[in-house]
């Protein structure tokens, strides 16, 4: 006979997070939930599993990363193995999708890695005991969605009773209940944040017979508990990431890369206006943590996983908490380098500081070029403040990612022209990269389609790898419209060439020197200009020159501008800016100037 124990048997559950997955980062979601769980909820034991990180091994670094980059080419081979009778149309996806993101010469055919991909998958689950799991939750974001009911299907074959809850950006609203209504595999979904809704959950399968929380569906019907989000995020703990290390160790025990961590800064979007984002539709508000909590969190994690690269997965930092956040990280001793979205912030000096505290690599919604387009977008900024964060950046020493939006709907030619006349002026500076308008579900553009010419929606031709008859019920994250694109397509076709030209001039640069610099003398500048197709130009400005040249290192208005320089006659002024104006020195719109040169130390 067995003593007895008071100690209670843990409820364990297993949290997943499928391909495509990037696969040098840890799950912040899963981990941010077991660490909330754990400290919620006694006698429970949360494992975190990520397959992502056996695949990737599998098929060898450079293949998959090549592949997660693509998104549709990766959702493709999973629908393939989910749908075998779509595996033509799937194929084809995955061949367009790649083609996009340049030559294929690294990844294996279609065929070749569909067998390589379930062996991957059946050799994970091998591994994993789900005996004595309670409750197996899979995180659904960006290009997750077919490997986890890939992969939920497999273990719904192997364990018919184990529930199975669906979580995520992409199952927040009327995308998860479709998943939710199509998807037997599928028990519960959370829609939006999961801290609550998942410890509802658990405490209700563990017994203690409460009714489901809100915004959690399910198949089986009943009463809901309010279930709020969280508004103080510094109520969350720190995220658990010993899981993703212990798997990395297993798999790879010489440790061939050393992963990248994230952090969570804040929820949702402080601006939240643009027409074409649909980022924040699982928020119902914007909260963030106190710089001294994400510093704490940076310190133990450094100690902890000897780690120093870390990238927040904010969709916009908030401003005021980043400001001491990266004054106190750049007295730190420790070098950790950061990357980070941003909202356009055109103040050089607040950049300057970001830099300084380790922000290197940032990601702006730059979108558009022409100032009508980005009223449009509901951007908030004009073309000239798009230049200046460009600029700003450069010389902060800090690497800017962005997109360009092609094909908006109901832009015009006028638009178009704008556009062309202001890649001139941002050849210098980090070039970016083109992206064809897609219909994102909740986004305003979605939910107002006739203020923006749209007609009738359809399925998106990349989802085509669906059977029909999913096609007609699922609610998918991307859709598409009838109406216009023929037209913005021929519209928006000298942008894309001229960005690719714009790419390749960066691309064949030799010299280490920023391509637009100046050197000051003192009382003379000289400007180094590089010119796409022409040899480097050099242009030397004196006296009153120089100093007219640097005042507009920020963007000035005309009237600024004369009124610091009052002994120059309007027309000697008007002259001079249009002269450096035609040269590409200077950037001028609506009575506003900005210097593009940037100093070359």
């Amino acid at each position: 006979m067995k003593p007895q124990t008071d100690t209670p048997v843990p409820f364990r559950i297993s949290l997943i997070s499928m391909p495509w997955s990037i696969f040098n980062r840890p799950s912040l979601q899963l981990s941010v939930l077991k660490a909330y769980l754990e400290r919620e909820m006694t006698a429970i034991q949360v494992d975190l599993c990520h397959p992502y990180l056996e695949l990737a091994g599998t098929l060898g670094f450079d293949t998959y990363r090549r592949i997660s980059e693509s998104g549709w080419a990766g959702e493709a081979l999973f629908a393939a193995m989910l749908f075998p009778d779509q595996r033509q149309q799937a194929a084809k996806v995955f061949g367009q999708s790649l083609k996009r993101k340049g030559p294929r010469r690294t990844i294996p055919d279609f065929q070749t890695l569909i067998p390589l991909i379930e062996a991957s998958c059946r050799s994970w689950l091998d591994r994993i005991n789900f005996e004595d799991v309670r409750l197996t939750g899979f995180s659904v974001c960006f290009n997750q969605l077919f490997s986890s009911l890939y992969a939920a299907a497999l273990l719904k074959n192997r364990h018919p009773e184990l529930p199975i809850v669906f979580g995520g950006s992409s199952c927040a609203s009327e995308l998860g209940i479709s998943l939710l209504h199509n998807f037997p595999q599928i028990d519960y979904v959370v829609d939006g944040e999961g801290e609550g809704p998942l410890l509802g959950l658990c405490t209700s399968l563990a017994g203690d017979h409460s009714p489901l929380p809100a915004r959690l569906h399910s198949r089986i019907p009943g009463l809901t508990r309010p279930s709020p989000e969280i508004t103080d995020l510094s109520l969350l703990p720190m995220p658990e990431y010993s899981g993703y290390f212990s798997e990395m160790r297993h798999l790879f025990p010489s440790q061939p890369f050393i992963p990248v961590l994230p952090l969570e800064f804040s929820r949702g979007c402080w601006w939240n206006k643009c027409t074409f984002c649909n980022l924040n539709i699982q928020w119902q508000g914007y909260r963030s943590k106190k710089a001294t909590q994400v510093m704490a969190e940076v310190d133990s994690l450094v100690a902890t996983h000897q780690c120093l690269d870390f990238t927040f997965s904010d969709n916009a930092l908030p401003i005021r908490e980043a400001d001491t956040f990266f004054q106190q990280q750049s007295e730190h001793a420790a070098d950790c380098r950061f990357f980070a979205e941003i909202r356009g912030i055109t103040d050089f000096e607040r950049l300057s500081a970001y830099s300084r505290g380790g922000l290197k690599t940032i990601q702006v919604g730059i979108e558009a070029l022409s100032t009508s387009l980005l009223a449009k977008m509901a951007k908030g900024l004009s073309t000239i403040e798009n230049i200046a964060v460009m600029k700003h950046s450069a010389a902060a020493g800090i690497r800017l990612e962005g997109n360009l939006i092609l094909e908006f709907p109901g832009s015009d030619e006028n638009e178009v022209m704008e556009t062309l006349a202001a890649l001139d002026y941002v050849l210098p500076f980090s070039p970016l990269s083109p992206a064809v308008f897609f219909l994102g579900f909740g986004s305003p553009v979605h939910r107002n389609p006739e203020r923006f010419g749209i007609g009738t929606f359809i399925s998106h031709s990349r989802n085509r790898f669906l059977p029909t008859e999913l096609l007609t019920n699922l609610t998918m994250l991307t859709l598409d419209y009838r109406g216009g694109h023929r037209k913005q397509r021929r519209l928006w076709r000298p942008v894309a060439d001229k960005i690719k030209s714009w790419r390749q001039f960066h691309d064949q640069r030799k010299s280490r020197q920023p391509p637009l610099s100046y050197r000051d003398g003192g009382s003379f500048l000289i400007i180094r200009q590089e010119r796409l197709n022409d040899p480097p130009l050099q242009h030397r400005l004196r006296g009153l020159s120089r100093k007219i040249y640097l005042f507009c290192e920020q963007i000035r208005t005309r009237n600024e501008i004369a009124s610091q320089f009052q002994s120059l006659t309007p027309r000697a002024l008007d002259d001079f800016l249009s002269d450096l104006t035609a040269k590409r020195l200077l950037f001028q719109e609506n009575g506003s100037v900005i210097a593009l040169a940037i100093p070359s130390r």
